[in-house]
C-alpha cells in the first residue's frame, strides 16, 4: 500500500472516529439545549415543492399501501412506521415524508385528513424513532417536508393539533442541529444547512437565526459548488437535487421580504448552465459518478427556471468534463480527477469515459448507477469496465476502500487512490474539434498513462478517436501485466450486429438512423453489458470491446460515423470491402 493511499485512509478514519466522539459527547445534553427555534408560535409561510407530485398515489397510501424505491408495504391496519422497512431506500423515502405531496395534490377533505393522522401517528410516538430517521439527510428532507407541506395537514385544524404540529415540528429542527456534528460531508451537509435556513424563514421568532443560518449555508455553498458550477462530488445529479432546494430557498427569501445571500444567488447562477451541459439530446443526463435515471419531470421544472436557455458550456475545468457538439450529435466526457476522499462515496473510476448520442438518441453510454437497490451493483457500477474507457489489466483506475468494516466505520467506500494528475486540451482543427487528454491512474500500479484523443467532425457525422498505453516517464512498465481492453457500452435502444471481418459494429438507433464502428487495425467484439440508471431497473444490452496487449499495440484507433444509407445497404457497402477474416 503506497504512503499516499494509507495516508487518505488515516485521515478518513480519524475524521470518522472524531465525529463520533463528538456525538457522543453531544447526544447527553441534547435534551438541554434551549428550545431552539425559540417561541415557535406560528407558521409564518410555506416553502413551495418544486418536486413532482402524483394525486393517485394518494388512493394508495390512504388505502394503506405505501410504494418507495421499487417496494410495496401495506398496513392491513397497523401503524405504518412500525412496520420493518424492506430496503434502506424505502425507509428513507418513508421517513423522509415527501410523499405528504401526493396528498396534497388530491387536495380533498378525506387525503387532508389522512395526512393530518399519518403526521401526528409519527409526532405522537417517539418509538418510531429509528436509527434510519435520525440519519442527517432524511431528517432534513422531514423537516423541509413538514415545512412545505403543512398547508395541507394544518388546513381545517383545530389550535390544539397546530400547537402540537408546531411543537414536534420544533423538536425535530433541535435533532436536525445536533446531527450536524455527524454526518457525512457533500450533498448531505448542504442538505442539512438548507432545512435549517427554510426553518429560520419558515418559523415566528426566528429573525435572531436568519442571519446565522444564511452565513453557514453560503460557507458550505461556497465550499461544495466549484466554479464552473458542478459540485465537488463530481456527481451530475448532485446538481438537480441540491436546485431543487434551492430555487425555492431564494423564493421564500424574496416572499419574506430579505435579501437572499449573494452566495446562494451566485451559486444557484453557476448551477444552471451545468443542467445543460450533462444533457444528451433526449434530455437524460450523462452517466458519471452516481448518475442514476435522469428525473425528467423535475429536470424540466429546474430549466424552466434558467432565463438564459442558452448554448451549454464546451469545457468544464474546475469539475473536469468536456463536451463536443456538432450537427445533432454530442459527445461528453469525464476529464478530471477523482474527488477529494470525503465526497467521493458514490464516485466511480471513470475517467476518460465518454458518453455519445445523435439527436434524440444515446448510442455509447456509461453503465450509471440504478436508482434503487444500489448495494447489488455498487462495486461493479464504480469500477472501470462499467464505462465505455479504457481498462488496463481488468483493473480499476482507482481503487476504493475494500474492507467490511472499514466502509462501516467510514459509511461507505471512499476512493483512495485514483488519477491525480488528468489533463485535457481542446482545439479547433481543419477536420473538427480535437480533444486531447491523459490520466495517471495506473501508473502506481503498472507504470503506463492512459492517454485518449476524441476528434469530431464540423457536421456531426463522424467521432474519431485513438486510445493509448504509454509508459510513464520511469521509462519502463511495472511487471507482465500489459493486457488492456476497450469497452464501448451500448444504450439498450440501440440494436447492434457485428460485421462479419469482425473489425466492425453495425448500430441501428430507434429512429432507423445508421452508425457503424470500426477498428481496421484490432478485432473487435460484441459482448453483453448492462445498462443500470434505466427508470424500469437494469436492461441488459452490449458493449463492443477491443483486447490488445500494449507490448504488441499500445494504441488502437476507432471510429463512430453516421450513414446515410438503409441498414441493408450500409452492410452490403461494408461487405464490398471488407478484409480478410481474422483467424480465430
Amino acid at each position: 500500500m503506497s504512503v499516499a493511499r494509507s495516508r487518505r485512509i488515516s485521515t478518513l478514519i480519524l475524521g470518522r472516529v472524531a465525529r463520533n466522539l463528538m456525538a457522543r459527547a453531544s447526544s447527553g445534553s441534547v435534551a438541554l439545549v434551549s428550545l431552539w427555534p425559540g417561541r415557535t408560535d406560528r407558521l409564518i409561510i410555506a416553502p413551495h415543492d418544486l418536486r413532482t407530485a402524483d394525486a393517485t398515489r394518494a388512493a394508495e397510501i390512504y388505502a394503506g399501501r405505501f410504494v418507495f424505491a421499487g417496494k410495496i408495504v401495506t398496513c392491513h391496519g397497523r401503524s405504518i412506521f412500525e412496520l420493518e422497512p424492506p430496503s434502506d431506500d424505502w425507509e428513507a423515502a418513508l421517513l423522509g415524508f415527501g410523499w405528504l405531496r401526493h396528498l396534497r395534490a388530491a387536495d380533498t377533505a378525506l387525503t387532508r385528513a389522512n395526512a393530518r393522522a399519518l403526521v401526528e401517528d409519527w409526532l405522537s410516538n417517539p418509538n418510531y424513532k429509528r436509527p434510519m430517521a435520525r440519519r442527517a439527510d432524511v431528517l432534513a428532507r422531514r423537516v423541509i417536508s413538514l415545512l412545505s407541506q403543512a398547508p395541507l395537514v394544518l388546513g381545517d385544524t383545530d389550535g390544539k393539533f397546530y400547537r402540537r404540529y408546531l411543537r414536534g415540528l420544533a423538536r425535530e429542527i433541535r435533532q436536525l442541529r445536533s446531527a450536524m456534528i455527524d454526518i457525512a460531508d457533500g450533498v448531505p451537509r448542504l442538505q442539512v444547512q438548507i432545512a435549517l435556513c427554510y426553518a429560520s424563514l419558515c418559523l415566528a421568532n426566528q429573525a435572531r437565526h436568519i442571519r446565522t443560518t444564511a452565513r453557514k449555508l453560503s460557507e458550505e455553498l461556497q465550499r461544495q459548488i466549484v466554479p464552473d458550477g458542478g459540485h465537488i462530488s463530481r456527481n451530475p445529479g448532485a446538481l438537480i437535487e441540491l436546485l431543487t432546494d434551492l430555487l425555492p430557498l431564494r423564493q421564500t427569501f424574496a416572499a419574506r421580504n430579505i435579501a437572499p445571500p449573494p452566495a446562494l444567488l451566485n451559486a444557484i447562477d453557476r448551477m444552471m448552465p451545468m443542467l445543460r451541459f450533462f444533457r444528451h439530446g433526449d434530455g437524460n443526463f450523462a452517466l458519471f459518478n452516481g448518475m442514476s435515471g435522469t428525473p425528467s419531470d423535475v429536470l424540466a421544472t429546474l430549466l424552466a427556471y434558467d432565463d438564459t436557455h442558452g448554448t451549454p458550456m464546451a469545457n468544464m475545468p474546475h469539475t473536469g468534463f468536456q463536451r463536443l457538439d456538432a450537427g445533432s450529435t454530442v459527445v461528453i466526457m469525464d476529464a478530471g480527477a477523482s474527488p477529494p476522499p470525503n465526497v467521493s462515496q458514490d464516485a466511480h473510476a471513470g475517467c476518460l469515459s465518454f458518453e455519445l448520442s445523435s439527436g434524440t438518441s444515446r448510442i455509447v453510454v456509461n453503465c450509471g448507477m440504478p436508482s434503487t437497490g444500489r448495494d447489488n451493483w455498487r462495486s461493479f457500477a464504480r469500477g472501470t469496465p462499467a464505462h465505455s474507457t479504457l481498462t488496463h489489466h481488468e483493473t480499476s483506475s482507482c481503487q476504493f476502500v475494500e474492507f467490511s468494516a472499514m466502509k462501516r466505520l467510514l459509511q461507505g467506500a471512499p476512493i483512495v487512490s485514483g488519477p491525480a494528475a488528468v489533463e485535457s486540451h481542446r482545439e479547433a482543427v481543419a477536420n473538427g474539434m480535437l480533444l486531447t487528454t491523459s490520466h495517471d491512474g495506473y501508473v502506481n500500479r503498472f507504470g503506463v498513462i492512459h492517454r485518449r484523443v476524441l476528434m469530431l467532425s464540423p457536421d456531426g457525422t463522424r467521432l474519431d478517436g485513438e486510445d493509448t498505453v504509454a509508459l510513464a516517464s520511469e521509462g519502463r512498465s511495472k511487471g507482465r501485466d500489459t493486457d488492456y481492453a476497450l469497452r464501448f457500452h451500448l444504450h439498450p435502444a440501440v440494436k447492434a450486429n457485428r460485421l462479419s471481418d469482425a473489425r466492425g459494429v453495425m448500430l441501428v438507433l430507434p429512429n432507423r438512423d445508421v452508425w457503424t464502428f470500426e477498428a481496421l487495425d484490432d478485432r473487435v467484439e460484441l459482448e453483453d453489458s448492462v445498462f443500470l440508471a434505466g427508470n424500469d431497473g437494469p436492461r441488459r444490452t452490449s458493449q463492443i470491446v477491443i483486447r490488445q496487449d500494449s507490448h504488441h499495440a499500445p494504441s488502437v484507433r476507432w471510429s463512430f460515423a453516421r450513414s446515410s444509407s438503409s441498414p441493408a445497404a450500409t452492410a452490403a457497402r461494408r461487405s464490398a470491402r471488407r478484409e480478410p477474416e481474422l483467424p480465430l
